[in-house]
């Protein structure tokens, strides 16, 4: 990819953090991380708590030091860079939090203009580009209010317009959407498709909902114990997960692979072998299963499962419970596989 293209780039990056005592060695939080975040998409990294994430973000707008390996966000290497030469890399990213991290005592529109007064922006000035932000995420009538009269998606948005204010390339959203109910989650994050959509700047979202990434981002990379175990388009995370970590989320979130409780339950209510196959963007997928079951005088009863669409394309599994002579489902099994079908007998 050309450099260019590149907003975010890891290359062999560590993170330690001391010891509780002298004596004891360094805590390793990051171990040898390779990534790249495209300039103008929507980039999701997602992880259980403890996995490393937050502090991938915290390297990221130079709040903490890489211990070792490179970091390049826009143009400039930031490992080694001196605090004044950070604050100048800072300008250039906005932060979203979880918890708001807006000033009580300030009004919705002074939490708006505080980043551009410490910028050094006049007043008339300030008061435009404030007016401007609020209007875009939908609060101008709330200027005068106070954070503690809006609701926690309104105060979100306040928290957006202000991250907006310095007119940044990066944004980056930390737990953005953890303090919220389904229904506010859902208006926060398509505000920051508008955001990315409109504007054109580069979001990092961290989370550790799969349904945040499933509903918003392009790609996604999912940490486990401070290392990248797979990365790739959300599509493909979520069609072909390659890990147990990255399979563990989308189970999460699909909900169409029986749990260990729901196999023996249909293993009571039927007869036959229950195998699982993975839903695949193929043409004619459904009928040439049928064709290979009906071939082989297979009866094939769906029993469990589902099918949705993600990035236009269908994605999801099939639990079937197949019944017929033991050969032939063991031959049908081997054709399907042979034919790259992704498939799981559930053997008890």
């Amino acid at each position: 990819m050309p450099p260019s293209d590149v907003h975010v780039r890891f290359e062999g990056v560590t993170k330690n953090f001391p010891g509780r005592t002298r004596r004891d060695p360094p805590h390793q939080v990051l171990k040898g991380i390779d990534l790249e975040i495209r300039r103008g998409e929507i980039f999701g990294i997602i992880g259980s708590s403890g996995a490393g994430k937050s502090t991938l973000v915290r390297l990221i707008n130079g709040l903490e030091p890489v211990t070792s390996g490179r970091l390049q966000v826009g143009d400039r290497e930031i490992s080694g860079l001196s605090e004044g030469r950070l604050r100048e890399v800072r300008r250039d990213i906005g932060m979203v939090f979880q918890q708001f991290n807006l000033f009580r005592s300030r009004t919705v529109a002074g939490n708006v203009a505080f980043p551009l007064k410490v910028a050094g922006v006049k007043q008339p000035e300030r008061d435009r580009k404030v007016a401007r932000l609020l209007d875009f995420v939908g609060l101008l009538q709330r200027a005068n209010d106070h954070p503690e009269q809006l609701s926690g998606g309104q105060q979100q948005r306040v928290g957006i317009a202000r991250a907006l204010a310095t007119d940044p390339s990066l944004l980056l959203a930390d737990e953005a959407t953890s303090a919220l109910d389904p229904e506010t989650t859902q208006d926060v994050l398509n505000l920051l498709k508008q955001v990315n959509r409109e504007l054109g700047i580069t979001i990092v979202i961290i989370t550790h909902e799969m349904d945040v990434i499933r509903s918003i981002a392009d790609r996604v990379a999912v940490i486990d114990s401070g290392q990248v175990v797979e990365s790739g388009s959300v599509y493909d995370i979520f069609a072909t997960p390659q890990t147990p970590e990255a399979t563990r989320f989308v189970s999460s979130t699909l909900r169409d692979r029986p749990s260990a409780t729901t196999l023996q339950r249909l293993r009571s209510a039927h007869d036959g072998r229950l195998v699982t196959v993975r839903v695949q963007d193929r043409p004619g997928f459904q009928t040439t299963l049928s064709q290979a079951f009906l071939k082989r005088d297979v009866t094939a009863e769906i029993v469990f499962g589902g099918i949705s669409e993600l990035q236009d394309r269908p994605v999801g599994s099939l639990t079937y419970a197949l019944t017929g002579d033991d050969g032939a489902v063991d031959h049908v099994l081997t054709a399907l596989r042979a034919d790259e079908f992704d498939l799981e007998e559930h053997v008890a």
